[in-house]
């Protein structure tokens, strides 16, 4: 397998991450929060952002030494503090090589060692079969779908809640 580690961002990053994230097969998975054209100033911002978290939200994906995409989560807050949510994004040139399955599963391994966390959720645009497959060979379970809940592109689809639970 990959040598793959969960890292700190660095500004080093700033280029490839551009690179990765300027790409509309990648960007037609995500949030439309998310910059599209992704500009050299995002990656800075974000970079910056992800650097001042503690403990950490947001690693850069690094395989055999070079960055290939990016994971994080997002701790809930007020009466869903003990649960998080999980998202990622791996670039295309590394799609189906068993990156994502294994990041998500460092991830998950990081927030289970977080005091008091105990769930664990994704959401999945209900076309992302690859997405889907990720959290399911990482012991997630499908809890449900928001019948048209997402516009995305035009178009209305339906979201599914993929949630693992933490140990006690």
């Amino acid at each position: 397998m990959n040598n793959l580690l969960l890292r700190p961002w660095q500004m080093t990053d700033a280029t490839p991450l551009v690179e990765i994230a300027n790409n509309p097969r990648v960007y037609q998975w995500l949030r439309d929060a998310f910059p599209t054209p992704y500009t050299h100033s995002d990656a800075v911002q974000w970079i910056s952002h992800a650097g001042k978290q503690q403990p950490p939200e947001n690693f850069a994906v690094e395989s055999n030494g070079i960055l290939v995409g990016s994971i994080g989560f997002v701790p809930g807050t007020d009466i869903y503090r003990r649960s998080c949510e999980m998202g990622y994004f791996i670039g295309e040139a590394y799609w189906g090589s068993g990156i994502a399955t294994e990041a998500v599963r460092l991830l998950t391994q990081y927030i289970c060692t977080l005091p008091n966390m105990v769930r664990i959720q994704a959401k999945v645009f209900s076309d992302n079969y690859a997405s889907a497959r990720v959290l399911e060979k990482n012991g997630f379970i499908l809890e449900g779908t928001h019948q048209q809940a997402v516009f995305k592109n035009n178009q209305l689809l339906n979201e599914q809640i993929w949630v693992k639970l933490t140990p006690p």
